[in-house]
């Protein structure tokens, strides 16, 4: 007799949840059913008898996800959850970890850091050690010490071939040693403290084997090298481990995800069934036959292709816009006519690239009326980095800006100490003073050489940009406050790098707006405020979604907007430099795409402000790969007539990855220059490359060239030595 759970489940489902014990791998397409296959599996097991609620192990990776897995469970069961090893990889060996706290050489009350706490603790410990925290950034060594915890290396087995990385080295075994005397662990000591454990005690290995007959794993995918390690090792050889994944959904390769773990589960657990869940409950038809097209083009994939019994639905529909401001501009017209269909604002989604794109967005949104919100995410005026330059400009603009000096005075690090704001603060209250005034006289005092540094700096900045234009004055208090060479040295610097350069447009764009009469300083100021102020809706109330597209993983929307698909920006530039980067944002493009059910739009811009200055760009070479039967044209040139943006007969195709588009003739260029984006090239100080912009045009033409070596640089074709390769 058959449990009713299992009613509903189509045939792939099924044979999935009733599979007998043994290692299977289920390759689950986007909204294929994935989370509903794992939770009945598992009460599959219990219901037959084959496994006690506390005999069965449960990975996910958010405790969101755990939450709803336990919820499922009870809702087919009638059984207790409570202590059932349902969670995520830290949870599960934090869990293990205070049990046996005494073998993991760990005090019983031992207390786990959060990045912050990690951070301060370097912080610290470096100051106590005398070391050169410009030469060796804190954040950058928490990044170190982290990325050799999530590969499985101990200090000691770190690689160390000069004095920098033998500098990283020692501060990794005096963190470590520092971390066992105060009793404390971070993120990622978790999971490497619980591999270590059972690695060398065998009695509690052993235990744990026998314990945990059945092991499941969600989102098998996104797994690293130690998590698959930790798995293995608690599976052996006679365990079932039952992983759900989808090697076209891997799209964290930069947090240490390696969708080869799949196959190496297949190898290393000798699987004998790899079932596909390839129906989707989700998507049209043509949306889903643009994701298959799409993600054909990657190699070394496990296979499967994405249909559903519903019906074909609408084509993709694209629209390429002048500007990135027409084509906000664009959106928040398609949103409004969603809107007069019945169509709910929070269920529709717009979705970029970058965190840096959002601005424009937002400004046209909250210009237009209409109620959004930034999922899992700050919107833009309220980012740290863009409040930090705020505040230094409104420190500029006004001395009597108390709260603008307490934010930057010590930001970046400047030596200046709680116990010196305090007595900045005493004297400007016995004064009647502001606190920049009070910063002066200590300074003109000789009192406090970090104070008279910080004094200059702003003064200096001041006479700096007195007579330059905006965007001029936000670019200049940009590079020399210190921001940029602080974030640059940052894990997560490259986002924070590109906010700030969106404020330069912000103010780009402030200055030539023709309805704006004031376009000073003071007046751009109270613009930021305006604008990070009320327009976010409150959480509750109805609003568009904006987010990143890793953001959107595992979301759906009745409509979804692709924002930004121009080479260079979506696929990133930064794609071209890494290994299989171009591999890795077409899944990401993958994953956006599925998450449409009815309407999907694509969207470019012919030409966008990037760190105040137009650039032009080319369409992404995903719409190449996308059937053109499949796609819409709205109010656009695309794939028509002469446009830049996909001409068919612009020019030659280059082989490889980065030969996903057709040349355009770039605005301002000769029509017979032999220089061609995509095209491979030659350098005689920096080596091989391949073009991927160009702007400008005659003397004052330049190309951006991805160097395999040297990175990616601006040259002007005047003076630059390049060779066709």
């Amino acid at each position: 007799m058959n449990p009713s759970f299992l009613s509903g489940l189509n045939e792939q489902q099924l044979e999935a949840v009733t599979l007998p014990p043994q290692p299977a791998l289920i390759l689950a397409g986007a909204g294929s059913g994935k989370t509903r296959v794992l939770t009945t599996r598992i009460a599959w097991l219990i219901q037959t008898g084959q496994v006690s609620p506390a005999e069965l192990l449960a990975v996910t990776f958010t405790n969101k996800a755990a939450k709803e897995m336990l919820a499922r469970i009870s809702s087919m069961l009638p059984i207790n959850t409570r202590g059932m090893w349902v969670g995520t990889f830290h949870g599960l060996c934090n869990r293990m970890l205070r049990a046996h706290y005494r073998e993991a050489g760990l005090p019983q009350l031992f207390q786990i850091l959060d990045s912050q706490d990690q951070l301060a603790l370097i912080k610290r410990l470096m100051k106590a050690a005398n070391v050169d925290d410009e030469k060796y950034p804190p954040r950058q060594v928490a990044w170190y010490i982290n990325s050799h915890k999530d590969d499985g290396r101990r200090a000691m087995d770190a690689d160390a071939y000069d004095s920098f990385s033998r500098r990283m080295q020692e501060l990794y075994a005096a963190y470590d040693e520092q971390c066992q005397r105060e009793g404390v662990v971070d993120f990622a000591e978790l999971l490497l403290r619980c591999f270590d454990l059972l690695s060398k005690n065998e009695i509690l290995r052993d235990h744990y084997r026998g314990r945990f007959r059945h092991i499941l794993v969600d989102e098998f995918q996104d797994t690293n090298r130690l998590q698959y390690r930790w798995l293995r090792l608690l599976a052996g050889k006679e365990n079932a481990i039952f992983a759900v994944g989808d090697d076209d959904q891997s799209i964290y390769a930069f947090r240490g995800a390696s969708a080869a773990n799949m196959q190496d589960l297949q190898q290393d657990f000798a699987v004998e069934k790899v079932i596909k869940l390839e129906q989707n409950y989700r998507s049209h038809g043509h949306i889903l036959d643009a994701a298959n097209a799409l993600i054909g083009h990657n190699r070394r994939r496990l296979g499967k292709n994405l249909w559903t019994a519903a019906a074909k639905g609408e084509p993709l529909r694209v629209y390429e816009a002048a500007t990135d401001i027409d084509e906000a501009g664009f959106i928040v017209e398609e949103v409004k006519a969603l809107q007069s269909e019945g169509v709910r604002l929070s269920e529709i989604a717009l979705l970029y690239r970058s965190n840096a794109q959002s601005r424009v967005l937002e400004h046209a949104l909250f210009s237009a009326g209409v109620a959004y919100r930034v999922y899992g995410g700050l919107r833009f005026f309220e980012r740290q980095e863009i409040k930090h330059a705020l505040a230094y400009l409104r420190l500029l603009a006004s001395d009597e800006d108390d709260g603008a000096l307490m934010r930057v005075i010590n930001f970046p690090a400047r030596g200046i100490g709680n116990r010196s704001l305090e007595q900045l603060q005493d004297a400007a209250k016995a004064n009647s003073t502001s606190l920049w005034q009070a910063a002066k006289e200590k300074a003109g005092g000789g009192k406090s050489k970090s104070i008279a540094d910080f004094v200059a700096l702003i003064e200096s900045m001041r006479s700096a940009t007195a007579n330059l234009p905006l965007p001029e004055i936000i670019e200049h208090v940009i590079e020399h406050s210190g921001l940029t060479p602080h974030y640059r040295n940052e894990r997560d610097g490259t986002d924070r790098l590109e906010n700030l350069g969106e404020l330069v447009n912000a103010a780009a764009g402030f200055v030539s707006d023709e309805q704006q009469e004031d376009t000073s300083l003071t007046a751009f100021l109270a613009h930021a405020a305006l604008e990070a102020g009320d327009n976010q809706a409150e959480a509750g109330t109805d609003a568009l979604q904006l987010m990143t597209v890793h953001s959107a993983k595992g979301l759906e929307f009745h409509s979804v907007f692709i924002s930004g698909l121009e080479e260079g920006l979506f696929p990133h530039e930064n794609s071209l430099s890494e290994a299989d980067g171009r591999e890795e944002e077409r899944r990401l493009m993958y994953v956006a795409l599925t998450r449409a059910r009815r309407r999907l739009y694509l969207s470019l811009a012919q030409n966008r402000m990037l760190h105040g200055k137009t650039r032009y760009h080319i369409a992404s070479g995903f719409f190449e790969e996308i059937p053109a039967a499949l796609m819409k044209r709205i109010g656009s040139r695309f794939r028509n007539q002469s446009s830049r943006f996909g001409s068919q007969s612009a020019g030659p195709r280059v082989a490889g990855p980065r030969a996903a588009v057709t040349q355009p003739s770039t605005v301002g260029w000769q029509a017979d220059t032999p220089w061609r984006i995509g095209q491979n090239v030659t350098h005689p100080k920096f080596g091989a490359g391949v073009i991927v912009n160009a702007e400008g045009g005659g003397m004052d033409a330049r190309v951006q060239v991805n160097f395999h070596r040297n990175g990616t640089k601006w040259l002007a074709l005047e003076y630059a030595k390049l060779a066709p390769a």
